[in-house]
């Protein structure tokens, strides 16, 4: 079955969906962004494509969705995120 919301695009600036300029990501890398970051952090230090690539954060999660084809990851968002 075809998913259309395998690919997603991700406002680079949140909030400022208006003027952000977007990435095209896979589901679960939109999801895990949006559960390690806040919406401030993305706007100040993470927002641009190889910002998020280098950011320390996604480091480990990056080289492990290489390995992987699985479409339906469960992402929980940090405590950090949630304050």
């Amino acid at each position: 079955m075809d998913d259309p919301q395998v690919v997603q695009r991700h406002h680079l600036r949140p909030e400022e969906r208006a003027t952000s300029p977007t990435v095209t990501l896979c589901r679960p890398c939109h999801e895990q962004i949006h559960a390690v970051f806040t919406n401030a952090e993305l706007r100040a230090e993470y927002d641009t494509i190889e910002a998020l690539r280098d950011a320390d954060r996604l480091r480990g999660y990056i080289e492990w969705i290489r390995g992987t084809d699985k479409l339906d990851i469960r992402v929980s968002t940090s405590d950090r995120v949630r304050e």
